[in-house]
């Protein structure tokens, strides 16, 4: 008979608590949402021995048994049993050899819980480096738990892990170990009193329903007796805690002279040390920064290109291939222009995603994210950010999907949200083709000092222009959007290690898929309901527009390629797309455009590139040899408005330009937005404050410069 078993996985942050899960469960792996929070809910399968299968929840990594960040309510909870959806049987928990002291006020936590549990010792090989000599056995006659030494980066004591597990497992109903601290000294009437009505309580659980029973699954009756006992018998939650903490660093401090022999650090300075005076100096650190976040951003360009363009290769030949094979009729075209056009349009992402969360992901392996975060700290504390903020808001320079999930990593929720909130505005790659094209018709090909490129320039102050006003605007939201919850900065700076590209490769398909799964849907519908507003219209006036052309074709039969493009635009025109382009035309008329550019305005929404596709489509530009950017720009720059003045004068190509920089014209990041705030309230507020922000500034550079 096969035997089951739920462990929590449980240690402090950078602890190798994650190198671990990938160790025990490999490939067998399922990522999820703990309910009511955008955490990562990872479970994984590994089997312990012949017919014992066990289930792996990995939890977020926390210091102690007081929460302060969303992830670490969501480990708290899990422990006390107040989760509906994971309820742990033991507790595997990991602890750094090479910070041990700070471990073990979690690991006596735990063991005061009367959980089940076994230690994983992990960076012995760190903890050796630094002079310090363990005595495991010894450690383990004091805790009362076993102890197994780990090094899942090299897969060495994952076999005896799995036999302390075992063997644990077997004497689950047996006694629990001793208590690490007397808790009921500090708060003995409040825990008696309680524990007449939960006499399966541990004291130290006692203790959290005290503190914390607010937060969880208890009905009403039990809220209230809780609260008596605290008032009747004065229980103060903050000096317990105090208490406590105080008491078990006591024991610890014990059981470390009894157990572990530490070098003296004045005679040691670690490699980390010696470099972080490099990386952290107060001018060299910044230089060093720039330099690897330009790197990062540029390699996201320079290696995802290959791959986006060979999957907008493939979906072209599919595409051209049915178009080919199928017959003229509503279904293909909803085949080819909706549902192809919209998988390319999710697939395409995908690359960029993958390359930027590797490269993250060795970033975080090998320790230097950390010190980005400390170096920006102050810049982005300014605006209403944090440190933490700096990676998303660069990494929108590529794509704000995966920059917007990378957000996840904040923990003040105030601070994680206005991230989300400000990251679009960083100019992504999607804006490329928009800029180059209207760069390329408004501003003339010069050259300053024989090598500065005045297109450039103009390029570059794009991207400083979204930069700027990103913060401004963080600066701007943080005083609308309201917290009681406290901002602290505290950041361990971890050593320096090489990093594991098994694990940013599990990462990279992991954020892949819940790309692919989650936004993927949403981009999938808006695209079918876009093909639909761009492909039909009223019926009489689609019908006179086939007609005509009809009639010009059998007329002008060696004109049939030029018609056919032209009936394609008069098509577009009068489609419901075309007719919404109308419609909002005397409302964009002020900023310099026409219904062509109001129709692109509408298109582009489900991807700023699809701009760049609108003008060929609108400018009779085929799909043929001449349908290159050199040509579209030429029937571009000769449009006229019905007075005869230019439609892409300076006025209005800079207009356009400011509106793509501020607005948000991406369906994606919007359905990202909702998933990871699981509300449709700030994807909405986003949508208009970034779409009026465009038109006023996109106003403002029109009437200065016309």
């Amino acid at each position: 008979m096969s035997k089951k078993l739920n462990i929590a996985l449980v240690g402090n942050p950078n602890c190798g608590k994650t190198s671990l899960f990938n160790a025990l469960t490999g490939l067998n792996q399922k990522v999820g949402n703990f309910p009511g929070v955008t955490v990562d809910k990872k479970t994984g399968t590994t089997n312990i021995a012949p017919g014992f299968d066990v289930t792996i929840i990995d939890l977020p990594g926390t210091y102690s048994l007081y929460p302060k960040r969303a992830d670490e309510w969501v480990a708290y909870k899990v422990l006390l049993n107040q989760d509906e959806t994971v309820k742990p049987d033991m507790v595997l928990l990991v602890a750094d050899a090479s910070n041990l002291k700070r471990n073990l006020l979690f690991c006596s936590q735990i063991i005061d819980l009367k959980i089940p549990v076994v230690v994983a010792l992990s960076m012995m090989d760190l903890a050796a480096k630094k002079g310090t000599q363990i005595d495991i056995p010894g450690l383990e006659r004091e805790l009362g738990v076993p102890i197994v030494s780990i090094n899942p980066r090299k897969n060495k004591g994952i076999a005896p892990l799995k036999k302390s597990i075992e063997l644990v497992a077997e004497k689950m109903q047996q006694n629990a170990p001793r208590d690490f601290i007397d808790i009921s000294a500090i708060a003995e009437a409040p825990v008696t009193a309680l524990k007449k009505h939960f006499p399966e309580f541990s004291n130290y659980r006692t203790v959290h329903y005290l503190i914390n029973h607010e937060h969880f699954l208890l009905d009403n009756p039990t809220q209230e007796l809780i609260e008596n006992i605290e008032a009747e018998h004065k229980f103060n939650p903050t000096r317990t805690q105090a208490e406590e903490i105080m008491q078990r660093y006591g024991r610890i401090k014990h059981i470390m002279q009894q157990t572990v022999i530490e070098a003296d650090p004045l005679q040691r300075t670690l490699f980390t040390e010696k470099l972080d005076n490099i990386l952290l100096h107060k001018y060299w650190g910044y230089i060093i920064l720039l330099s690897v976040l330009f790197l990062l951003f540029q390699s996201v360009f320079w290696v995802a290109q290959y791959p986006m363009d060979a999957i907008e290769w493939i979906f072209g030949q599919l595409g051209g291939w049915l178009g080919n094979h199928l017959s003229q009729t509503w279904w293909s075209d909803l085949l080819i222009n909706g549902v192809v056009a919209g998988l390319s349009g999710i697939l395409v992402f995908i690359p960029q995603i993958m390359i930027l969360f590797g490269l993250i992901t060795l970033l975080e392996d090998t320790g230097y994210m950390a010190r980005i975060s400390f170096l920006t700290d102050k810049l982005m504390r300014k605006v209403g950010l944090n440190g933490k903020s700096v990676m998303p808001m660069i990494s929108g320079f590529a794509c704000a999907v995966p920059a917007i999930m990378s957000a996840r990593n904040i923990e003040n929720k105030k601070e994680r949200l206005l991230t989300i909130m400000v990251t679009p505005l960083m100019s992504c790659s999607a804006r490329l083709p928009v800029y180059t094209i209207l760069i390329a018709l408004i501003i003339p090909s010069k050259l300053y000092f024989g090598f500065l490129s005045l297109q450039g320039l103009v390029m570059m102050g794009l991207y400083l222009l979204g930069t700027v006003m990103a913060l401004i605007v963080a600066w701007v939201l943080k005083w609308f959007i309201k917290t009681t919850e406290r901002s602290f900065f505290i950041l361990e700076l971890p050593v320096y290690r090489g990093p594991r590209w098994s694990n940013a490769l599990a990462t990279m398909i992991e954020k892949a898929k819940i790309f692919v799964f989650d936004a993927g849907k949403v981009i999938m519908v808006i695209s079918l309901l876009l093909w639909a507003l761009s492909t039909y219209g009223p019926k009489e006036k689609m019908q006179a527009v086939t007609t005509k052309y009809e009639q010009l074709i059998v007329a002008n039969p060696s004109q049939a390629n030029e018609l056919n493009k032209q009936r394609k635009t008069a098509l577009l025109q009068n489609s419901f797309a075309g007719t919404l382009g109308k419609a909002i035309e005397p409302a964009i008329r002020p900023l310099g455009y026409d219904w062509k550019i109001g129709i692109a305005l509408i298109t582009s929404f489900a991807a700023r590139e699809v701009f760049v596709g609108t003008m060929a489509t609108l400018y009779s530009v085929g799909e043929d040899a001449d349908a290159n950017n050199s040509t579209l720009r030429q029937k571009m720059s000769a449009a006229v408005r019905p007075d005869g003045t230019k439609v892409y004068d300076l006025a209005t190509g800079l207009s356009l330009l400011i509106f793509y920089v501020l607005a948000m014209q991406c369906m994606s990041t919007l359905a990202i937005v909702k998933r990871e705030t699981r509300s449709w309230k700030w994807p909405v507020i986003q949508l208009i404050y970034m779409t009026g922000l465009a038109y006023f500034m996109s106003w403002l550079v029109y009437v200065l410069v016309k």
